[in-house]
């Protein structure tokens, strides 16, 4: 049989070390589905949905730190990577989406199933080009390639049916991706600049974030010279949180008022790795420097005194030797002791009384950090379940924690959680999904099976959009169109051929947790926990007081005076 351009794609993907591809087999896709066949080297991780392939693409690429690969075939098929293709590439992982397309000379056509894709995508990467003839492979996969890892983020090839089976005798060269690792620093006269505002700074507090992986030795050093408290962003704290005496927890709408504080009290922050997106929580009078790999971030979340560019690690190390004067340590002080005295009242809302039902979301994330193992990979639904891992999930340097912390994407979890299982069936991995997310995708509950992952899913089942109910009740509006009619979800994972578990009672809990962890196979604990659980933000700022207010009017004089009740009851009385 003659070498296609498929089997091109193929020999490249191999060269750069690609073990598996994410996707569902469609026609457009046949010639590279053959092709993998008869690689035999590259698994194919057949999903339901094409969503769920990119999202588990992205874990992949994150967790292997390689790029990863999903594909869709045409049409709808491939319009359904694009929600997890725009996690992926706001999250800065190096994904390659194959695109299949119709048949090259339908194109323009209104042929069925026709779109764009090179046009669609642009938004949601680095590269998006149409694979037209065998003068452009192997060249255009490699350029793909490189576009994803070096600006670390999405690349799609479209790739018509028809072409992908052309006859190519083109050789793939043996290095088809080169991964880089330069040093970025500031200019030394640039630190110098930096340096004289830290050395001038009294209460200098610290916020840090994704960008700070790999460099936590040299952050405990820096906060130490400055004696400054560590404010940590939702995608630092895997990196940062363990090990560190300097942290003040986190700020933002699910962070803490210690963090909080922290920042608006200091009259320098420094923001070293991060994008934090949220303006209302950053200092008004404060000098702010700030240090981001990507120039472009620096000052578009706050008006900056300084902003430099260069990676944290290398960037802190050449710092260092500027910084002259000694600090007191009042500020640091102040706000550790704040940080203890808010991690004791969140610990104090860790109660799981037998027969108290339903469940309290914090005792049930509580207790799963405990039982995990030490190097367990959790991911976590946007909504209530992301809150709850912030705010309870323990890390220690081992653990990754993974989210749609950027793109806010409903039903990640699941998908997630499958690529992470795909790297290492042995490690442990736990799905903290909501019920409203993986009823979304439920239907890659059965690519668990399918593959025989050994994901544990947990849902936190209280029948409603909770977090989108939270929203609602601060803004004065009544909850509507939140509730969810679920089936017992564990029966309904049986159905499936899976482990199903049903949790109602704190009693149960821990025996369950145990039992499912243990599990050699997929399992899912349905845990119903508490409607009218409350998170409140760090600050409460009076519209959301007002808003809170108008809400519990509105519910009384709508005869739903039980809810005040219930809310009362499950924060009030625990």
């Amino acid at each position: 049989m003659k070498q296609t351009i498929a089997d091109l794609l193929i020999d490249s993907l191999l060269q750069a070390g690609v073990k598996r591809i994410y996707g569902i087999v469609g026609d457009s896709l046949n010639a590279v589905l053959d092709s993998i066949r008869r690689s035999g080297k590259i698994e194919w991780i057949g999903v339901r949905h094409e969503e769920v392939a990119a999202f588990a693409a992205g874990s992949d690429s994150l967790l292997s730190g390689s790029i990863a690969v999903c594909a869709g075939s045409s049409g709808p098929g491939n319009l359904h990577l694009i929600n997890g293709l725009y996690d992926c590439h706001r999250s800065r992982i190096p994904v390659l989406a194959i695109a299949a397309h119709i048949p090259s000379n339908e194109i323009g056509g209104e042929y069925f199933q026709q779109t764009h894709p090179e046009q669609l995508f642009k938004e949601c990467s680095h590269f998006s080009e149409l694979v037209s003839k065998p003068e452009h492979m192997p060249r255009m996969v490699t350029i793909a390639m490189q576009h994803a890892v070096s600006r670390k983020g999405v690349a799609v090839l479209v790739l018509p049916g028809d072409v992908a089976a052309m006859p190519d005798s083109e050789a793939v060269p043996e290095k088809v991706v080169h991964v880089t690792e330069p040093v970025v620093r500031p200019s030394d006269a640039e630190l110098q600049r930096l340096a004289e505002y830290l050395n001038d700074g009294k209460r200098i507090t610290l916020l840090c974030g994704a960008g700070c992986e790999g460099a936590h030795p040299q952050l405990m050093e820096l906060c130490d010279r400055l004696k400054s408290p560590m404010v940590i962003a939702l995608r630092g704290k895997e990196h940062l949180e363990y090990d560190n005496p300097y942290s003040v927890g986190l700020t933002g709408l699910i962070g803490y008022s210690s963090g909080y504080h922290a920042m608006m009290d200091c009259d320098v922050l420094l923001m070293l790795g991060t994008d934090f997106p949220y303006r209302q929580f950053f200092p008004k009078k404060a000098q702010i420097l700030q240090v981001d790999l990507r120039a472009e971030h620096l000052g578009r979340r706050a008006n900056l005194t300084l902003g430099l560019c260069g990676d944290v690690k290398n960037t802190i190390e050449a710092l260092l030797p500027y910084l002259t004067e000694k600090h007191g340590q009042r500020h640091l002080n102040k706000f550790v002791d704040h940080y203890k005295n808010v991690r004791e009242g969140l610990d104090e809302l860790v109660v799981g009384k037998p027969g108290h039902t339903p469940i309290h979301p914090q005792y049930l994330t509580k207790m799963v950090s405990d039982l995990a193992s030490e190097d367990a990979i959790f991911t976590c639904d946007v909504g209530t379940p992301t809150l709850w891992a912030a705010r309870y999930l323990e890390m220690n340097g081992k653990r990754r924690l993974l989210g749609s912390f950027n793109h806010g994407s409903m039903a990640n979890a699941l998908p997630q959680a499958i690529g992470a299982q795909c790297i290492d069936s042995g490690r442990q991995v736990i799905a903290l999904s909501g019920d409203g997310g993986l009823s979304m995708l439920m239907g890659d509950m059965l690519t668990l099976r399918q593959h025989n992952l050994p994901v544990k899913i947990i849902v936190f089942n209280n029948s409603a959009l909770s977090f989108v109910e939270l929203e609602m009740k601060a803004a004065g509006y009544l909850e509507t169109g939140t509730e969810l009619k679920n089936p017992n979800l564990a029966a309904v994972a049986e159905a499936m051929g899976i482990m199903g578990i049903r949790v109602e009672d704190p009693a149960d809990l821990q025996d369950s947790l145990k039992r499912a962890f243990e599990h050699d196979g997929p399992v899912l604990l349905d845990v119903l926990v508490n409607r009218q659980e409350i998170s409140l933000p760090p600050r409460i700022e009076f519209d959301q007081a007002h808003g809170f207010t108008l809400w519990m009017v509105k519910a009384v004089l709508n005869g739903d005076g039980n809810k005040l009740i219930e809310l009362a009851k499950t924060n009030l009385l625990r």
